[in-house]
């Protein structure tokens, strides 16, 4: 990796955590300049806007998150594996990770006109989207999961998902997120299996 792409990648990472914790507006150059102890036009030379560097991570969270399972795509294991190998992953993320998911949650959903310019659909989020599209392809082709549009699966794994993590970002469950991977999973595996 060249300095720059390494120096690209911090930018980034730094970002993803100012924005998720303080929002997109609330964010400003000066902070994300700031934490990387470089000047504001420096990190110009990287990114042209904050609205440009937004869209950049946004796609690399999806990026690094569609790498992680794509992973567990390609392991030869069943679909029901494949849905626990996934919620464990997405539930680690949310522990040890939660500024993607904060991210994802605070400033891309939230924000929409932020990322109207080159992240119209799901453009800027297309690694994780379709990992996911293959998963549930997969699953079908296996005959372990139903045919069925594919938004409606997904909404019905994803809206799961990010119920729990919102919960429990809350305080609200009565047990440690990871100690539910098990029944959600299989509460998953029901509703979509065949």
């Amino acid at each position: 990796m060249t300095k720059k792409l390494k120096k690209t990648e911090l930018i980034l990472e730094k970002s993803l955590i100012l924005f998720s914790k303080k929002g997109f507006y609330s964010t400003t150059i000066p902070d994300i300049a700031k934490a990387m102890d470089m000047s504001v036009g420096n990190l110009y030379n990287y990114f042209s806007s904050k609205e440009e560097l937004a869209r950049s991570v946004i796609k690399y969270s999806s990026d690094i998150l569609g790498a992680k399972i794509k992973v567990i795509n390609e392991q030869d294991i069943d679909t029901k594996e494949k849905i626990h190998a996934i919620v464990k992953l997405y539930f680690d993320m949310a522990i040890n990770q939660p500024e993607h998911l904060d991210f994802f949650l605070r400033v891309y959903l939230a924000n929409k006109e932020i990322f109207k310019d080159g992240c119209e659909g799901m453009v800027c989020v297309a690694a994780f989207v379709t990992e996911l599209m293959i998963f549930f392809e997969e699953g079908v082709r296996r005959k372990e999961l139903r045919n069925q549009n594919f938004f409606s699966a997904f909404g019905l794994f994803m809206g799961y998902l990010g119920g729990f993590v919102f919960l429990n970002g809350e305080g609200i469950l009565d047990d440690k997120l990871e100690n539910y991977v098990d029944d959600i999973s299989e509460n998953i595996y029901r509703a979509l299996k065949i």
